[in-house]
């Protein structure tokens, strides 16, 4: 029978694990078992929650001081049969994670649906090897920035900055989150003028670079709105997937006529995914659930910025979009916020190769301006991949020279 497996965090105020994960388990499914008579247990065994595995963990002083109260730490494991639920996104986390959300301190930290269900979703529709063969690229790291204070500027401004970060050798050039459709920059002129800005710089360099223009509106214009951007030559989405859902992305991802890459921002997911004690860990949030639902590519902090994840977290969300135990495409991990060319060795170490090394700042912010960021980037990535020392690869390479003079590099421990 197919199912999903739901693991839980648990601080337990009674001390009884396994009462706490028998109760979780009948509660979410059949509601009650030893009091049912046998003619029924035999109609509802199909449907009833199982307790694969209860784990108690060492004592965590420091929560039971901040609950106020000695808890019983530990790891809860329980399948869910797939005849409780629709195969989408929705109903699975109602099933194992709705009301019980509302219960005392419980973080829903792993979500394993098994190859049956797992067949149900579309996965990334270009994937990192998709990716990789728009854009000729397959022996890097690829290199990311974004727009910068587009907010309230024109389409002049637009069309310069995309210039240069697209003529320093990027490969992906995303909108702000925040930049919606206005009439500054209306969502199709963005997509008009990228698409000739970047066929310039292709005809210039040799090298393609993806805009991504944020998909955004009310629910229902969606689609529409994605189809037209395809028409008018739009080559990436920018998605703020958490703002409406990962079913609408799975919407877009599984829609024939939008043949685009869905890069997928993370906004929103501090307000889930933070707590040590409640909401969903960011592997499943960021990882495990938007590879299902269809993302090509998902942004996340990275460990090393002023807004950053825990080294471990991070990379757990890298894994999650990419291990081989789930049978769909692979999706790009994006480690963000903090990031400039000095890390290059530190994001190759943690993330390796099929990565995409996101920078703002430090793109914008070098002294040679974006296009001077751009191939600083472009040469950290070179002499890591390369192997090369990187003090001395910079002292050969100007640009990089000047990023490492400005910020300094971090060295791989």
């Amino acid at each position: 029978m197919s199912k999903v497996t739901a693991t839980y965090l648990v601080h337990d105020k009674n001390g009884n694990l396994e009462k706490k994960a028998e109760g979780i388990a009948l509660g979410l499914t059949v509601g009650s078992w030893t009091d049912l008579p046998q003619l029924e247990k035999q109609q509802l065994e199909k449907h009833k929650g199982i307790v694969e595995s209860v784990e108690v963990l060492d004592d965590d002083h420091k929560t039971n001081q901040f609950l106020g109260s000695e808890r019983t730490k530990g790891i809860i494991k329980i399948s869910y049969p797939a005849a409780n639920f629709s195969p989408d996104i929705p109903a699975i986390l109602t099933t194992v994670f709705g009301k019980l959300s509302l219960d005392g301190e419980i973080k829903l930290v792993d979500l394993e649906f098994d190859k049956q269900l797992e067949s149900r979703f579309p996965g990334p529709k270009y994937g990192i090897e998709g990716i990789r063969k728009i854009l000729g690229v397959h022996d890097r790291p690829l290199v990311m920035s974004i727009f910068k204070g587009v907010l309230g500027k024109d389409l002049s401004f637009f069309e310069q900055q995309l210039y240069e970060q697209a003529l320093g050798g990027v490969d992906l050039v995303k909108d702000d989150e925040i930049l919606f459709d206005n009439p500054l920059t209306p969502f199709e002129d963005r997509v008009k003028t990228a698409k000739k800005v970047l066929q310039k710089v292709q005809e210039r360099t040799g090298e393609k670079t993806l805009y991504a223009v944020n998909l955004t509106g009310r629910t229902g214009e969606l689609k529409d709105k994605a189809k037209r951007a395809a028409e008018l030559g739009a080559n990436a989405l920018l998605f703020n997937v958490l703002s409406y859902g990962p079913d609408v992305l799975q919407e877009l991802a599984e829609d024939k006529e939008i043949q685009l890459p869905i890069m997928a921002h993370p906004a929103l997911s501090g307000a889930i995914g933070s707590s040590s004690l409640y909401g969903i860990g960011y592997s499943v949030l960021l990882g495990k659930l938007l590879r299902y639902a269809g993302a090509d590519l998902v942004l996340f902090p990275s460990p090393y910025g002023s807004v950053a994840l825990e080294r471990s977290e991070a990379i757990s969300i890298s894994e999650a979009l990419t291990t081989d135990g789930i049978a769909l495409k692979k999706a790009f991990p994006v480690p963000s916020a903090g990031i400039h060319p000095g890390l290059a060795p530190v994001l190759y170490k943690d993330f390796g190769i099929d990565s995409v090394i996101n920078a703002g700042g430090g793109i914008h912010g070098h002294p040679d301006g974006a296009a001077g960021g751009a191939r600083a980037f472009r040469q950290a990535i070179d002499a890591v991949v390369k192997g090369q020392d990187f003090e001395k690869y910079g002292e050969q390479h100007p640009e990089l020279q000047k990023a490492l003079e400005l910020w300094g590099g971090v060295p791989v421990t």
